[in-house]
């Protein structure tokens, strides 16, 4: 059957291929443009968040192509999310789709229902062949995210502009073709060897800057505007706290980052949903960690994260760090985060300056 899923950065690939290898023709989505983001924004109702915007957006330009399976996940607990995959479905069943929705929640909130969900998608294939798929999948990923971290730390240093964004597609296309767990181990090899012929000035401190927020716009470019990429442009290293592959240890199968909660408490103690008491704790460990500073990304109407921003002038004068919040909609423009963006770097360099003084 034909599937697609929603696009999430680099993720996509790996989705692919896990699909693909249990017997599904797969409807690969395309990185979302303006144009996804405006047929998003046309049918969906006018409080939803851009994640859910762009997601819809999606599904409607693969829609036509015969899809018949899309495949989804959501949070569990106080949060919206849990619902977008009903009402996405509602939606298109009312413009005349009906594709079968396979919606995941995290696994040991509703273990029985993800268990059906698992044989629904495997369409009757053995067990043993869906283990090692998954295995593969996740090794991928992992590649994939090793690959990603690196790109970030060379390119604050790179001598000329855009050779690490080049050699990071390069690498990506080696993971993108891999199958085998060899190939895969090959490719990540060769995806990381092709980081480290990038020219760099090595003499070069670039600043650090903590990544949180809403896990969609973190792991999306197209929803922040190619933020990691453009504070790379800047001489920044930026660390997100959410891959896909610690966020499937952590979030999904146990229940959310402890440690970051823990540091939360003292700000934060109720778990708001999303998240948002992870955004706070996140602040904390990046202050201990000796990080410049935080920016912290967050869909507009996002409850959680306007009630985590609420802390974070507190949080950054009590753990000396500035914080940065990106508040994005469909309204929100690349000029006006670049501008944005240079203002808080200017302010980290004076800063790091006066410390080192």
């Amino acid at each position: 059957m034909r599937v697609t899923y929603a696009h999430m950065g680099t993720s996509t690939i790996v989705f692919q291929s896990m699909l693909e290898e249990i017997g599904h023709e797969v409807i690969a989505p395309p990185r979302p443009t303006p144009k996804t983001l405006s047929l998003g924004v046309q049918y969906a109702p006018e409080f939803a968040c851009i994640p859910f915007k762009l997601v819809l957006g999606t599904y409607l330009e693969t829609l036509p192509k015969g899809v018949e399976i899309i495949v989804s996940a959501g949070g569990y607990g106080p949060c919206r999310a849990g619902f977008y995959g009903e009402l996405h479905r509602r939606i298109l069943r009312e413009m005349g789709y009906n594709p079968q929705f396979i919606f995941f929640f995290p696994p040991l909130k509703k273990p029985v229902d993800f268990f059906k969900k698992i044989v629904k998608l495997k369409k009757g294939g053995s067990w043993g062949g869906f283990y090692r798929s998954i295995r593969r999948g996740f090794a991928k990923l992992k590649s994939v995210d090793d690959i990603e971290i690196k790109s970030h730390e060379i390119r604050a240093r790179e001598l000329k502009r855009g050779d690490t964004s080049r050699a990071f597609r390069k690498g990506i296309g080696y993971l993108e073709a891999a199958r085998s767990t060899k190939e895969i181990e090959e490719a990540h090899r060769e995806g990381l060897k092709e980081l480290e012929k990038v020219p760099q000035n090595l003499d070069f401190e670039p600043l650090k800057v903590g990544i949180i927020g809403e896990i969609y716009v973190q792991l999306e470019p197209a929803a922040n505007f190619f933020l990691e990429e453009t504070l790379g442009h800047m001489g920044v290293i930026p660390r997100r706290t959410i891959f896909l592959t610690s966020f499937t240890r952590h979030d999904v199968v146990a229940h959310g980052e402890r440690e970051a909660k823990e540091r939360a408490q003292p700000y934060l103690p109720l778990v708001i949903g999303g998240h948002g008491q992870n955004s706070v704790g996140d602040v904390v460990h990046f202050a201990e960690k000796g990080f410049n500073g935080v920016v912290q990304l967050a869909p507009f109407t996002c409850i959680p994260e306007i009630v985590a921003k609420s802390i974070m002038p507190h949080l950054s004068k009590v753990n000396g760090i500035p914080v940065l919040t990106f508040f994005i909609d469909e309204q929100t423009g690349q000029a006006g985060v670049e501008t944005r963006l240079e203002a808080f770097v200017d302010l980290m360099n004076q800063q790091r300056k006066c410390n080192s003084a």
